[in-house]
């Protein structure tokens, strides 16, 4: 088939390489200009730079508008194919060609619409993630799936991990379904929207940790938020600090939520937890941080021997 791409960063990128190692022909490839927006910024391989390497015409676009759809319609997809791109497209765009337009989100819809879906996933204590191909409507992610992979959440996963075991999805999931489509095989479900969650933007706010958060929530919060994305931000005695490393704790530590309490095994104790007051949970032991000017420590040589409060600003 005739394919536009629509994608930014590296999973436009990935999407694009897939394409181009395939049977199909692509005939656009649509991206946004090079950001220095800190979110922008990670995951950035260029889809601009792979489609002229590969002499794929490129159109560069912050949003859609008359000369877009113009360039679209010029180049006479059968199908578009979009992954990570940041703005809303109207319908006289995304149902242009004759088999509309495949959209690459992942999460496992209609769970996790939205931004960051990896993310909150791991934060939100989600067993699995995935990769959903789906077919562009006129909503955000609501659209009939035409498939599906997962990956599940083992305990040692960091936020990077999963991203970039769904972006190794990409291109088995895209092929597969432009296939389907092709060949006139596609089955297309639609959502069940009354299961839908639908999260927001990640904003520096989201790094703060809340030690009133269980042990466990906070083990996943520290392990999902891993480089180089942001990292989890607290306070401790007017300092900003940000949390590298941290496990559950074998034993159960009480008091209030945030005390710098005592060792155990590499890291230090922080009280942690909604009820930490009655002493029946475990407490999250912190292992390795990081400063502002970038030095990396040993919780233990940071926290010496203990004391004081962290707290979600100075």
């Amino acid at each position: 088939m005739r394919v536009a791409t629509f994608g930014y960063q590296t999973w436009g990128h990935k999407t694009l390489e897939a394409l181009i190692k395939s049977n199909h022909d692509v005939v656009l490839a649509v991206t946004h200009p090079p950001s220095d927006q800190p979110y922008e910024s990670i995951w950035a391989d260029s889809v601009e730079e792979l489609a002229r390497d590969h002499g794929i015409p490129v159109h560069l676009a912050q949003r859609p508008d008359e000369e877009l759809i113009q360039r679209v319609a010029a180049a006479k997809p059968d199908i578009i194919v979009a992954n990570n791109w940041r703005t809303w497209l109207p319908r006289e765009l995304f149902d242009l060609p004759p088999h509309g337009t495949l959209n690459l989100h992942d999460s496992l819809l209609p769970k996790f619409t939205g931004f960051s879906p990896v993310i909150w996933a791991m934060i939100s204590g989600a067993t699995e993630v995935g990769l959903t191909a789906h077919r562009m409507d006129d909503e955000l992610d609501t659209g009939d799936i035409v498939l599906q992979r997962s990956i599940p959440i083992g305990p040692k996963d960091t936020g990077t991990s999963l991203v970039r075991a769904t972006i190794e999805l990409i291109p088995d999931v895209l092929i597969e379904s432009l296939d389907l489509i092709e060949q006139g095989t596609a089955t297309w479900t639609p959502q069940n929207l009354d299961e839908r969650t639908f999260f927001h933007k990640r904003s520096a706010r989201d790094s703060i940790v809340d030690w009133r958060w269980t042990a466990e929530d906070l083990d996943r919060f520290v392990r999902a938020l891993s480089d180089p994305y942001p990292n989890a931000v607290t306070y401790w005695r007017g300092q900003r600090i940000r949390i590298l490393r941290a496990s559950v704790s074998r034993c159960c530590y009480g008091g209030t939520p945030g005390r710098v309490f005592i060792a155990e095994g590499d890291g230090m104790v922080i009280v942690a937890g909604p009820n930490a007051h009655r002493g029946d949970a475990p407490g999250l032991v912190v292992e390795a941080v990081r400063l502002d000017d970038g030095t990396e420590l040993p919780a233990m040589e940071f926290f010496g021997r203990g004391g004081g409060y962290l707290t979600d600003q100075p």
